[in-house]
């Protein structure tokens, strides 16, 4: 039974940082915010953190969980190649709203 757990923990942990990444790219909304934000560099991170998981855990996890890891990072480093040849210009819609408000407010601010 604690084999079973530990890998349903396993797989669930490698979705975390799986979604985590995929809200770094811009690919789903934030949870808490409901917006749409895009942070390359904190995605770059988390995926650095999953290739140095597989690294450590080579020799310790089953094959599907192997091939479930590799999976994941393999999509990861696509969806990140993707992103970041997009460049700044093609971010999502929600964050260069964001961005464009923020200018505006402090226009607003040196005008008064």
């Amino acid at each position: 039974m604690n084999e079973d757990k530990n890998k349903q923990l396993f797989l669930s942990l490698i979705y975390s940082f799986q979604m985590q990444t995929m809200m770094q790219l811009g690919k789903l909304a934030n949870p808490m915010s409901g917006k749409i934000e895009r942070e390359l560099e904190g995605a770059q991170v988390t995926i650095d953190m999953l290739d140095m998981l597989k690294e450590k855990s080579a020799n310790n996890i089953s094959d599907d969980e192997k091939r479930f890891l590799e999976q994941v990072i393999a999509d990861l480093k696509l969806n990140f190649v993707e992103e970041k040849a997009k460049g700044p210009s093609e971010a999502p819609p929600e964050e260069i709203e964001e961005k464009n408000d923020t200018a505006e407010e402090k226009k607003e601010e040196v005008k008064d």
